[in-house]
């Protein structure tokens, strides 16, 4: 048995899981349109504690690395990296697009994941019908990303929210799976057979997934 914590805090909808193996033991979700960093360490032990285990019980973690808010992916991979120095344990780092596939896999002969970018754009990917990417990830207008979408996709992620009306314009056959967008759950169950392989990284090796480059504000003169 393998028991990982997953953090994923890419997007609005942060969520913390627990799972043993392939079973959820318990998972927390967060609503912060102000960010995670308030909210996400108080998360985790709470659902530790709800599950009478402490962070040394724990044998891996896994994070999502993005793509999604800048200042999510540093508070999420932190977070794990922080937990994971002081047990001594690794850590798998996964796209949110890659997650997001996962959730939908088999319902259609191909899926498209869309995070909002904001700025009129989205990260998104294609992948084939059983999750498997078919192709890298890009930040791009949604109308690209539809472009190279096939017809009768599956549509995935909060980018779907956002362009919905557009979705179906240009691709009447779009299917829209009802999938929780919060992914800490998936994640978990998709890392504990990888890390029970010894896949991973020391905490010190995970990277963030941008895609696009980070905004950096000159200090005023």
């Amino acid at each position: 048995m393998v028991r990982v914590l997953a953090v994923d805090t890419t997007t609005v909808r942060g969520s913390v899981a627990v799972a043993e193996d392939d079973e959820v033991r318990g998972e927390v979700r967060l609503l912060s349109p102000d960010g995670h960093s308030r909210r996400l360490v108080p998360a985790i032990d709470f659902l530790l504690a709800s599950l009478g285990l402490h962070p040394v019980d724990v044998e891996g973690f896994a994070v999502t690395t993005g793509p999604g808010s800048f200042t999510g992916l540093r508070i999420g991979l932190s977070t794990v990296q922080g937990l994971a120095l002081a047990s001594d344990r690794r850590c798998l780092g996964v796209s949110a697009l890659d997650v997001l596939a996962a959730r939908s896999a088999g319902l259609a002969p191909a899926i498209v994941a869309m995070v909002d970018a904001y700025r009129g754009e989205v990260y998104g990917a294609l992948y084939d019908g059983a999750g498997r990417p078919a192709g890298a990830g890009a930040v791009e207008r949604p109308e690209a990303l539809l472009a190279r979408a096939p017809e009768g996709a599956a549509f995935v992620g909060d980018g779907v929210l956002r362009y919905r009306e557009l979705i179906l314009y240009r691709r009447p056959s779009a299917l829209f799976p009802p999938r929780s967008l919060y992914l800490a759950g998936t994640l978990a169950r998709m890392a504990a057979p990888r890390l029970g392989r010894g896949e991973g990284v020391p905490p010190a090796q995970l990277r963030p997934l941008y895609l696009r480059e980070p905004d950096i504000r000159r200090p005023a003169s």
